[in-house]
């Protein structure tokens, strides 16, 4: 004889094992700059129909609800949560924070542009400026070797300073992307996104315009992960764990009743 609690709870074990996996990466990344928290969404399984509701019963009489049996949850996704990070002020000159929408772009290995919220960018050899891993900002700035500093205006303008009486030049205009579905962004690590069939194209524009977020210079966006907030989804879903284990005790014990009647 089987017992259909014994699916349904490992079913729902499995779930919660997934949730905590998410819990996890996200109190791993909770200090990783541009970081954006995910969450597992889940679906309830197929049911078996005993007796359907709506059919007609004995004297022509209907059934107002039926009889169906659940089968447990399943896993439909782990959604990435994009809202605003706490911006911290660093005073350092390649830290660039988004405050609002967009993402920046970024040349990859193979030469497509993907796309961060990690603003936190060096000058290179060149005088560029890329990622800490060395992924060039696109469009390109290059800040000048004679250069003593630059500034980046809210507008995402790029200015050289100089230590004599030049006046600041422009160099360079970072520009923002965004999407029409940003969770549907595949995430490559470092922090890095690829546009997908799900997150629609890439649409480009200057920083402050509408649909776009404001840049500042020397801020640095945080990690949007709450750290009490995951504390208390990882408690939850310890108790439906256990709540899920002790479904299937008691599936096992009535089991053993079972077989104990033949004897």
């Amino acid at each position: 004889m089987a017992i259909r609690a014994l699916s349904t709870a490992a079913s729902g074990m499995e779930a919660q094992q997934n949730t905590i996996d998410v819990i996890a990466n996200n109190l791993a990344n909770v200090n990783t700059a541009g970081f954006k928290r995910q969450r597992a969404n889940f679906a309830d399984l197929l049911y078996q129909n005993v007796e359907r509701a709506g059919t007609t019963a004995p004297q022509n009489n209907q059934i107002p609800t039926g009889i169906q049996f659940g089968t447990g949850s399943r896993l439909t996704s782990t959604q990435r949560i994009f809202s605003q990070g706490s911006l911290e002020q660093t005073e350092n000159p390649g830290d660039i924070a988004i405050d609002g929408e967009g993402f920046f772009q970024v040349e990859y290995f193979s030469g497509e542009s993907v796309y961060t919220r990690n603003g936190n960018f060096h000058i290179d050899s060149n005088g560029r400026l890329v990622t800490a891993e060395g992924f060039l900002l696109t469009p390109a700035v290059t800040i000048p070797q004679n250069a003593s500093s630059f500034n980046v205006g809210k507008d995402g303008v790029v200015q050289a300073v100089y230590d004599d009486n030049t006046p600041p030049q422009q160099v360079g205009q970072v520009t923002l992307a965004r999407f029409v579905n940003p969770a549907g962004l595949q995430a490559l690590g470092d922090n890095l996104f690829r546009e997908s069939a799900a997150s629609g194209t890439a649409l480009t524009g200057t920083p402050g315009t509408a649909g776009f977020g404001a840049v500042s210079q020397r801020f640095l966006e945080l990690s949007n992960v709450q750290v009490v907030r995951e504390l208390v989804n990882m408690i939850k879903s310890q108790r439906a764990f256990e709540i899920n284990a002790s479904s299937i005790k008691a599936a096992d014990e009535m089991l053993q009743q079972i077989n104990g009647l033949r004897r």
